[in-house]
């Protein structure tokens, strides 16, 4: 699968049915030794109306994704978002 096939998805927690982000919005983390997907790293953009965003991010670990479909990434991610 390349990169650009992944672009534009929206990644879904499957265990809250959480939207988190769209692939584009969020970085990849690759491993330069080998070229292969480590983590997905998204954005936590909370606050009123989007005024307010923290800069934080969540990093799940690339074995937390369950399904890729032609919309969407679901993953299995317990922790707090």
């Amino acid at each position: 699968m390349y990169l650009s096939e992944i672009a534009g998805k929206e990644i879904v927690n499957l265990v809250t049915g959480e939207r988190l982000g769209v692939v584009g919005e969020c970085d990849i983390i690759i491993d330069e030794t080998d070229g292969s997907i480590l983590a997905l790293s998204i954005p936590r953009e909370r606050g009123f109306l989007g005024l307010r965003k923290d800069k934080d991010v969540l990093e799940v670990p690339w074995r937390n994704v369950r399904k890729i479909g032609n919309d969407m990434i679901i993953i299995e991610y317990e922790g707090i978002y």
